[in-house]
């Protein structure tokens, strides 16, 4: 009998996998085509190819690495990134909250676990809350990178094969940014937040236009601030 069950274990556990790599597929079918604009990014602004999967691997942030390939390649000063990409990042410290972190005990799998926390992962076991182990997230988390590691050494190649640079990969961010926004926009109560983003922008735009972007988040970022304590004020007056 302790046989039996000794055997069935590594059988119960690639079930498991499968699983877990079934539902990885809807977040892969979005990361390798990105991940295929982030490598081709890299090549055409003149990066060595091997950038893509080094900040894959070192930075593991799709959003921010795409920022990166840009601000790297005009050569913008280093408080400058860093300020962008603690902004960019930031809504990660809030995924903390509800994310079942508490399942992944072994600190190596803990560590990673912390790192490799991504907005895709997030959706995906947000919206499948049940049966969820140590094993299960890190498999979740390691095919996810795997995809967008992938991705990007795809594009490398493919912005090799190519005869001219293509124009607009960049805006690939904007347009994932676009959908989100667009997404969130369904709801009236967000309707504000939209608003308040395209505000930014524009004061961004026409007051520091050397650094618009920065600013616009900023502001962004002070917009919400207030909206959240503006919206707390009004709960309790009720």
């Amino acid at each position: 009998m302790v046989h039996m069950h000794t055997a069935a274990l590594p059988a119960s556990r690639r079930r498991d996998s499968l699983d877990v790599l079934r539902l990885s597929l809807g977040g892969g079918l979005g990361l390798v085509p990105l991940g295929v604009a982030f490598g081709m990014m890299v090549v055409q602004v003149g990066m060595p190819w091997w950038m893509a999967p080094l900040l894959s691997v070192v930075v593991y942030a799709g959003s921010v690495e795409m920022l990166l390939v840009g601000l790297l390649a005009s050569a913008t000063p280093v408080l400058t990134i860093v300020l962008m990409t603690l902004l960019v990042n930031f809504r990660h410290v809030f995924y903390a909250f509800s994310f079942p972190l508490r399942l992944v005990r072994h600190p190596a799998a803990r560590a990673y676990s912390i790192y490799a926390l991504t907005d895709e992962t997030y959706a995906i076991v947000t919206g499948h809350p049940l049966g969820w182990t140590q094993r299960r997230l890190v498999t979740l988390q390691v095919a996810l990178q795997s995809y967008w590691v992938l991705g990007g050494i795809l594009g490398t190649a493919l912005a090799g094969l190519l005869p001219a640079p293509i124009e607009g990969l960049e805006f690939a961010l904007v347009a994932l940014f676009t959908v989100l926004a667009l997404d969130a926009a369904r709801s009236r109560e967000q309707i504000p937040s939209v608003v308040l983003g395209g505000l930014s922008l524009g004061i961004g735009i026409v007051a520091v236009p050397g650094a618009s972007l920065l600013t616009a988040l900023v502001l962004f970022s002070l917009g919400l601030l207030g909206r959240h304590l503006l919206s707390r004020w009004r709960q309790s007056l009720a």
